[in-house]
């Protein structure tokens, strides 16, 4: 079983709100997941990113692979350092 960090959209239409999940790689977009790491909600300014640093690393340790937009919001909130490999 794969394991992605990726993102759940919720919201309504043209108001966008996403989950930080981990889910099986297999599963649908907004479908199932494992566990609910944080929120992102780009729309307000400035843009909220709420990320539970614990949990998130303890599943990268566990071998999640977050996607590439997920790993861009896990450098900027400093959960992975910069210098870390791809």
């Amino acid at each position: 079983m794969a394991v992605r960090i990726r993102l759940n959209r919720m919201g309504a239409k043209k108001r966008p709100f996403y989950r930080l999940v981990v889910a099986d790689s297999r599963a649908p977009r907004d479908g199932r997941f494992i566990e609910i790491l944080g929120h992102y909600n780009p729309i307000v300014d400035p843009v909220e990113l709420v990320i539970d640093k614990e949990k998130t690393q303890d599943w990268l340790k566990k071998g999640a692979q977050p996607s590439d937009t997920v790993k861009r919001l896990l450098k900027q909130a400093g959960v992975i350092a910069e210098a870390s490999g791809k």
